[in-house]
């Protein structure tokens, strides 16, 4: 495999968790929630996934494990916010301290022991196609679901009713509820199926990304997740550019550190700044005029809105 080849591969593998968590939390979004849990609900996801899996001798259970206690997370923020009138943001970061505080107690006698992982899901003639091969043909099946879940998500979201009852309800609830929809119910199950996939990446984190269980295994990288969101403009395919942009600017401080050696405690450090500031660029450039004249095409896939009762507690009739 040729060195570019092999770099492509690893962005795109090191991605994977990312993509999951941003396409979570943008679903979650789009109907008005903010799950501010994020880096809390990765720790405590990943740490199952990697529990379940070494207790059973099953990724896929441990997979599927993760998602629901993503899901639970997901739950106690929106019921605290639509039940009890409680700010959903605080509640995010009260979640966001416990599980991860969490985490770490239960998951001390799982640090740094070997465990079952998914194997490579390798497609015949197709995993030898040059540079697309490795990177799309020749991954274990998380990352295949990673590809498969940027498409599904802008579809469901910009073309069905159901995702366009989701925007209403983000946009307008009340106006949502005057057309016979229920947006409290809706919220619910957004955040809900977001959590799940969230809690999706916290597996990925710990059975594919950074094999294994430590503290603080997931390394902040929810707050992270957070901004490719909010920057990406609520767009599942800007969002995955996002993340994958990410994924290069790991690389890269990888690379340097061979070339810098006394910068090796800064340099893992670098793509979070860098990430910052490419989505502030991002995002002014999509405040200008210019974003209008793309082509419909251009603007139906890359384009995105803030949703406009984002973070805002339901009006009760």
């Amino acid at each position: 495999m040729l060195p570019f080849e092999s770099s492509v591969v690893t962005i795109i593998s090191l991605s994977t968790p990312i993509i999951l968590v941003v396409i979570g939390e943008t679903i979650t979004e789009k109907s008005g929630v903010i799950n501010l849990s994020i880096e809390g609900t990765l720790l405590i996801t990943a740490l199952t996934a990697f529990a379940v899996s070494v207790t059973t001798g099953s990724p896929f259970l441990g997979f599927l494990c993760a998602g629901f206690v993503g899901s639970i997370a997901a739950l106690v923020i929106i019921l605290c916010d639509t039940k009890l009138g409680m700010d959903q943001i605080a509640v995010g970061f009260v979640l966001t301290i416990f599980l991860g505080k969490l985490s770490s107690f239960l998951g001390k006698e799982y640090v740094r022991i070997p465990g079952p992982y998914f194997q490579k899901l390798s497609i015949p003639i197709l995993k030898d196609i040059p540079y697309i091969g490795p990177s799309f043909f020749d991954q274990n099946i998380l990352v295949i679901f990673s590809f498969l879940m940027i498409p599904l998500t802008w579809y469901f979201i910009e073309k069905t009713r159901l995702g366009l009852i989701v925007k209403a309800v983000g946009e307008n609830p009340v106006s949502a509820e005057n057309r016979g929809i229920n947006p409290e119910k809706v919220r619910i199950i957004a955040t809900v199926i977001g959590g799940i996939i969230i809690g999706f990446g916290g597996a990925a984190f710990s059975l594919h990304a950074k094999f294994g269980w430590s503290e603080n295994h997931t390394g902040n990288y929810g707050w992270i997740c957070l901004a490719i969101v909010i920057f990406g403009g609520w767009n599942p395919i800007r969002a995955a550019i996002g993340a994958y942009s990410f994924g290069v600017f790991q690389i890269i401080a990888l690379k340097m550190q061979s070339v810098a050696l006394g910068l090796t405690q800064v340099l893992p450090l670098i793509p979070f700044p860098l990430m910052i500031l490419t989505l502030i660029f991002i995002q002014r450039f999509n405040r200008s005029d210019r974003t209008t004249s793309l082509p419909k095409i251009l603007n139906a896939f890359f384009g995105g809105q803030s949703p406009e009762n984002i973070g805002k507690p339901l009006e009760k009739k």
